[in-house]
């Protein structure tokens, strides 16, 4: 099975992490955001969110030393190609070498071995694919302009008499008031290349918050915009990006007056089976409106557009509503209308769809919870750069349900624990295996990873760990990195 935003397949996972779902490229010659991704290395003390053992493929990555100050990297491939998946969740960042703590290269893990966990399932974190456009959102807008042109006969009949009225609760309600202050953002790089993603209004100033994926090919240069369902389209720029996180934050340019922002939520306060509403550019289709539950809660999701970009690790909100490629960094709204989490990412089991590498929605959806999200869209807004909570120590990326365990050798052969950082100040050791942040259960590398993101810097945690076969407990202070490199 692939998961995807549009990715490669997803290996066996413990815990199962999906890829971010971006939207269609803005021209059929646009390629699809999410491509398949690279082995998974061992990381740093980050590991992605945790969640609970799933049918993923597994999250392999290099038995021996991790990368203990060198970004976590992406997901490895399993399966048919599709994009992996990311998301983004705080996790336990490794040892800060040159540069900060994912300053040092990562070492690339062996392919993953598929491995028996719980309950008979393949173990593995989740790898979902990434929802960007690529070309398949240029075909699924001609095939639909294309029927609106087919003739047709028009039969008139009377009115039914009386006027429909619809309660404020409706998700006809909620759509109506919420689709205004949503937008489709197309990103075109300098050579020409880019995709279609989903942004809604953070506030009246003309901050837009997206995902990180959406928006990469303009970093550095090329065209951002964005389309208000309104038709009106606005020149943009990218504020900050977190590939890490895998949010960004964009501004309108001579942003209109009487910018309405969307109410956030509360994440934390979401229970499986709430009500949820999608709104997105599904290949190409903006303004597009879905519903699901919350299938999950804090489930393990690592994604990589499949560009050799850094991967991103989220402890997710899983919804079984429809979100497809051009869904990424559209918003994810409870039955009032609150948004409670940002689309990212998508599992999927088809390998294609009209003949592109893109496959749709099979009720696997996975977003970036929205307490998350705002924590890390303010510090955009302010500094330009993501800060990213830490342990100070490298974790491996190997295919296992046992935990996180600190490597031996950290990237670059560093030091695997931090000299004076949380980790280090707490007693913690090489070969030592992490098995609880707080209550939540740690099965691997990249779920500790994605769950220490869901904190911020200065937050203390209780960590379980085991160590010659005993079981030990310790309170430390996370440590905190600014920036991606």
């Amino acid at each position: 099975m692939s998961t995807e935003n549009e990715g490669t397949a997803v290996p066996p996972a413990p815990s199962a992490p999906p890829v971010p779902v971006d939207s269609p490229a803005a021209s059929p010659a646009a390629s699809p955001q999410a491509d398949t991704p690279p082995s998974a290395p061992t990381t740093p003390d980050h590991a992605p969110a945790h969640a609970p053992s799933s049918s993923g493929t597994p999250f392999s990555g290099a038995p021996g030393s991790a990368p203990e100050s060198g970004w976590p990297p992406p997901p490895p491939p399993a399966g048919p190609a599709q994009h992996p998946a990311a998301p983004p969740a705080p996790g336990a960042h490794g040892a800060d070498g040159p540069g900060g703590p994912w300053g040092a290269p990562y070492q690339q893990p062996p392919s993953p071995q598929p491995k028996r966990g719980r309950g008979g399932l393949l173990a593995g974190i989740l790898v979902a694919a990434l929802v960007a456009g690529g070309l398949g959102g240029g075909l699924g807008y001609t095939l639909a302009k294309n029927d609106d042109n087919s003739s047709s006969t028009t039969v008139s009949s009377s009115d039914s008499g009386g006027d429909f009225k619809r309660d404020p609760g409706t998700i006809a309600a909620v759509a109506a008031q919420a689709l205004p202050s949503t937008v489709t953002i197309e990103a075109e790089s300098t050579s020409g290349e880019g995709g279609t993603g989903t942004g809604f209004v953070f506030d009246t100033e003309g901050h837009i918050v997206t995902n990180n994926h959406v928006v990469a090919d303009a970093v550095d240069g090329g065209k951002l915009t964005a389309t208000f369902p309104s038709g009106r389209t606005y020149d943009a720029e990218v504020v900050g990006n977190a590939q890490g996180y895998d949010v960004a934050v964009i501004k309108l340019k001579n942003a209109p007056s009487g910018l309405k922002p969307l109410t956030l939520g509360n994440s934390d306060k979401v229970a499986v089976g709430d009500s949820t509403i999608a709104i997105g550019a599904p290949f190409g289709l903006s303004n597009t409106v879905t519903t699901g539950i919350i299938s999950a809660k804090n489930r393990p999701v690592a994604s990589s557009d499949g560009t050799g970009s850094q991967a991103s690790y989220m402890s997710a909100l899983q919804t079984d509503a429809s979100i497809n490629p051009g869904n990424s960094g559209g918003p994810l709204l409870d039955a009032k209308g609150n948004v409670i989490g940002i689309n990212s990412a998508i599992q999927s089991a088809g390998n294609g769809l009209g003949g592109t590498s893109q496959s749709g929605s099979i009720g696997l959806g996975f977003a970036i919870p929205i307490n998350q999200a705002k924590y890390v869209a303010q510090e955009l807004i302010k500094n330009g750069k993501p800060v990213y909570a830490k342990i100070g120590a490298s974790v491996s990326l190997e295919d296992t349900t046992d935990g996180a365990k600190i490597t031996d050798t950290g990237a670059g052969g560093s030091e695997p624990v931090e000299p004076g950082g949380p980790a280090d100040k707490a007693g913690l050791q090489p070969g030592d295996v992490i098995t609880k942040l707080d209550d939540t259960v740690i099965d691997s590398g990249p779920t500790l990873i994605g769950e220490i993101w869901t904190h911020k810097p200065g937050d203390k945690v209780t960590v379980t760990y085991e160590r010659s076969g005993k079981t030990h407990t310790v309170e430390l202070t996370l440590g905190s990195r600014v920036g991606d490199s």
